[in-house]
């Protein structure tokens, strides 16, 4: 069981919050929100909607449940392998894999730009995963980023 946890990067990591991987992580993000309303033309949600439970769900839970099948069991699976562990400018074979299958599911439910624009930050998930040995960093970035997306652009019709 304890192989499993750690392939899949169940483990915990103290004070990943304050390493500087993350911290520009999340400085990237913000970088990129600040810029967004200057780029585009964005619908900021309305605060009922933003405390309702679609909202919540797609900030809190999607990006749960897409890390640990994305950099848990399909990152955590092809970085077992030597050619998975190989490095192209610091992102891992597998890091790579994964964030194109990680943008690829998001044609469904996105227009083709923001389905693409989800690779940037799947390589930063990524990243954190490879560097920490855990998804709960990639989780933590994940809902940030999510929170960002759905409350300056609207998201999804979210009802």
């Amino acid at each position: 069981m304890s192989a499993l946890r750690e392939l899949l990067g169940l483990r915990q990591v103290p004070g990943f919050y304050r390493s500087p991987t993350f911290l520009s992580c999340l400085a990237a993000g913000a970088a990129f929100w600040g810029l967004l309303p200057l780029l585009v033309a964005v619908q900021p949600l309305p605060w009922h909607r933003i405390l309702s439970l679609v909202f919540l769900s797609a900030v809190v839970w999607q990006p749960i449940v897409e890390e640990l099948f994305f950099r848990g069991c399909l990152q955590g699976f092809l970085s077992i392998r030597e050619w998975g562990r190989r490095s192209l400018v610091g992102i891992s074979v597998a890091n790579l894999l994964t964030s194109m299958m990680f943008a690829g599911s998001h044609i469904a439910t996105h227009s083709l730009l923001w389905a693409s624009l989800t690779l940037f930050p799947s390589l930063l998930f990524g990243v954190l995963r490879d560097r920490s040995g855990s998804v709960f960093p990639p989780i933590v970035l994940h809902v940030v980023y999510n929170a960002g997306y759905f409350m300056l652009t609207g998201g999804l019709s979210l009802a």
